[in-house]
């Protein structure tokens, strides 16, 4: 039996086959199956199909080709609103408007979409996770017309694979395992093996920076870039109701 997992890469094309909503559907149902706290089930998901809709969101997740040209796109989110209204239908009173309940929904809804993830490519579907989520919370929010206690997590484009590209690197999962205690690790040789692959000299070279980490701290993921979305995001996890 082949694992998966060893084999997997990240697609961005996807043919015109259709992906159909019983396959979705059962798929879904699969991933609700993950583990999560107090079995509250505190997420949802929001599938798009329509043309129009893709296109007010394209915008927000950096008008990416893979999102564009999905089938579907799915949005997990953390909701504590629908188990604050069952509360409160029971005469019950709940206190979710907190941000630890944000950070147990978020846990619950990314473990969702692992599992569905997981379980979309057995079926042979292809994907890919957007972190664009993170950096406009606030228009997915407005264009998915979130009410308070639901909050964007994360987004996946799925469809069938036009494609079969390489497996991306991955660092020596040695480097990545601690035991009893955290220690830290020699990162100059965890990361070397990263850094020789031809690909990223090539990415070096093309961004003008003398080493990788340079293209991540002065181009990719700067302080600045750092700093407004994490203004942005917080503004939104308050907007929804969980700070205060």
């Amino acid at each position: 039996m082949i694992n998966s997992l060893k084999t997997r890469r990240t697609i961005r094309k996807y043919s015109d086959k259709e992906v159909s909503e019983e396959l979705i559907n059962s798929l879904l149902a699969d991933a609700f199956r993950a583990s999560n706290n107090g079995n509250m089930q505190t997420y949802s998901v929001v599938v798009t199909r329509s043309h129009e809709k893709k296109e007010k969101l394209a915008p927000l997740h950096f008008n990416q080709p893979c999102f564009k040209n999905a089938p579907v796109v799915l949005t997990f989110c953390a909701d504590f609103r629908r188990f604050s209204q069952w509360c409160e239908a029971s005469g019950a009173v709940p206190g979710y408007n907190k941000f630890l309940s944000f950070f147990s929904a978020a846990t619950d809804a990314l473990l969702v979409a692992q599992t569905f993830a997981v379980a979309a490519e057995d079926a042979g579907l292809g994907l890919c996770y957007l972190g664009t989520t993170n950096y406009n919370a606030d228009g997915i929010i407005d264009a998915l017309e979130l009410p308070q206690l639901v909050f964007p997590i994360t987004t996946i484009t799925l469809g069938w694979p036009a494609e079969t590209p390489a497996q991306p690197d991955r660092l020596d999962p040695q480097g990545l395992i601690h035991r009893e205690t955290y220690k830290d690790v020699d990162v100059k040789a965890l990361y070397a093996p990263k850094e020789a692959l031809p690909e990223m000299q090539a990415f070096v070279k093309e961004n003008g920076k003398p080493s990788l980490a340079h293209v991540f701290t002065d181009v990719r993921y700067t302080k600045a870039n750092n700093e407004f979305f994490s203004d942005a995001l917080l503004k939104a996890i308050k907007r929804q109701g969980f700070i205060f």
